[in-house]
């Protein structure tokens, strides 16, 4: 699997958030920077999340997904789209309830002309265990299977 990276495109309020690769735990806090500078952007209008070339996404990664569409839905009032091809990833989106967040969209996004990298952003130990717990507290509250499948973990790591 190749190495994750995040990248991202804006233009005139309109974001694109693309996941590329296999993206883990250790992407979270980059993407939560990025998305904490397109919350406070004034002049947002939408937000697309295009996993078209995402090879794998681990718990926390749909977690904090999760969390975005919710904080749109809330602070916007508009339910995003997230473009998948993979069937894999589309099964994984569903069976995480991704359905009732995000218009999911089993083709291609847009080629945004002005897609880049997003800059690497690390976090303490502290911050990505809270991003850990948090986002595997999200994914359980959008249904009872996410609930049983996490509980040991949470249990786990809030013990810790």
């Amino acid at each position: 699997m190749q190495e994750g990276r995040i990248l991202a495109a804006c233009h005139e309020g309109a974001y694109v958030l693309r996941l590329v690769g296999d993206v883990r735990v250790t992407l979270c806090t980059t993407i939560e920077d990025y998305l904490q500078k397109m919350y406070d952007d004034p002049g947002f209008t939408s937000v697309w999340v295009d996993l078209t070339q995402a090879e794998g996404l681990d718990s926390t990664t749909l977690g904090v997904l999760a969390q975005l569409a919710l904080n749109v839905n809330e602070k916007f009032g508009f339910k995003p789209a997230v473009f998948a091809c993979d069937p894999g990833i589309v099964r994984l989106l569903q069976s995480m309830s991704f359905d009732r967040l995000y218009d999911i969209r089993e083709e291609a996004c847009v080629e945004p002309a002005d897609i880049t990298q997003i800059p690497s952003v690390s976090g303490s130990q502290q911050q990505v265990r809270d991003t850990v717990i948090e986002a595997h507290r999200v994914l359980m509250g959008l249904s009872e299977d996410n609930r049983e499948r996490f509980q040991d973990l949470m249990n786990t790591l809030e013990r810790a």
